[in-house]
């Protein structure tokens, strides 16, 4: 499921999207005014974010409302913070390391 999300987040217009949708829903045409792409781009973009469950989109007659599901952007938040706490104790062990070389000089 992170990859999911990793996937959606990897192009910055993507994550313009997701950054715009976190102070709350709106249309797609709010959250898409000022990009310089096709509406087709667009509608690429959107549909992956939506494949990935980072965004999801309501349909009221003519009017697409979209919102940012944040469960999405919290299981990827959990595997990096693991990760970040993985490589730290291994960046430590390597610390001790090298202050116990540099002592036995």
């Amino acid at each position: 499921m992170a990859n999911d999300t990793f996937r959606a987040l990897a192009h910055p217009m993507r994550r313009d999207i997701v950054e715009r949708l976190s102070t709350g829903a709106a249309t797609v045409g709010e959250v898409t005014r000022d990009f310089a792409v096709s509406k087709p781009t667009i509608s690429r973009h959107l549909k992956l974010l939506e494949e990935a469950g980072v965004v999801t989109r309501v349909v009221d007659g003519r009017t697409h409302r979209l919102a940012l599901r944040p469960q999405a952007l919290v299981e990827a938040s959990a595997w990096l913070e693991s990760q970040r706490e993985r490589w730290e104790g291994l960046f430590d062990v390597v610390g001790e390391y090298l202050d116990e070389r540099r002592d036995t000089r």
